[in-house]
């Protein structure tokens, strides 16, 4: 059996088809495979859509380094489907294809900057969980200190999405952009 079964719409409870219709509604405008994948735990999936929804749209950082952000969890922790759908937002956002080439083949991409501190302080969380006392200063001179806190939440909900798409197996949309 698979691990990922599409739920049948028919077939959702009140309080799941009340996630997935708050969900649709909301920024996104449609209902991701991760939410999916949460809604056999409605308060769970509706709690972490909201979260989701939050980092992705409403925090203090441009969609370029949020974007950014996200490539290299996706890229730490292998997630196909998270790199399809986050390569194609990257270029949307202004993140230039050599970075994302140079982000998917796990090489520290040619960006200086705000840039450079993202991707440092993304990398170092997700590699370690934590930052040193030169790379938090680097993030909190670069960003601020509500800039550092968005930009740590951010990386940690999207390793949880790019846990749960793993674990699930949810496949990669076909024709998407994968991983090398």
């Amino acid at each position: 059996m698979p691990r990922f079964p599409p739920p049948g719409l028919d077939a959702l409870t009140p309080a799941q088809q009340a996630v997935y219709d708050a969900t649709r509604v909301g920024r996104r405008g449609t209902v991701p495979a991760n939410v999916l994948a949460w809604l056999p735990s409605p308060e769970f999936a509706g709690r972490a859509a909201r979260l989701g929804e939050f980092v992705r749209y409403e925090t203090s950082l441009p969609a370029q380094w949020s974007e950014l952000a996200i490539l290299v969890v996706a890229r730490h922790w292998s997630c196909q489907y998270e790199w399809a759908v986050h390569a194609g937002e990257a270029v949307r956002a202004g993140v230039a294809d050599d970075v994302i080439a140079d982000i998917g083949a796990g090489r520290v991409p040619a960006v200086d900057g705000v840039a450079r501190v993202v991707h440092d302080v993304a990398r170092s969380v997700v590699a370690s969980g934590g930052l040193d006392d030169t790379a938090f200063a680097a993030g909190e001179a670069a960003l601020g200190r509500q800039g550092l806190v968005e930009l740590i939440g951010l990386v940690g909900y999207y390793s949880m999405v790019a846990m749960t798409l793993n674990a699930f197996a949810v496949p990669v949309p076909d024709g998407a952009p994968q991983l090398p």
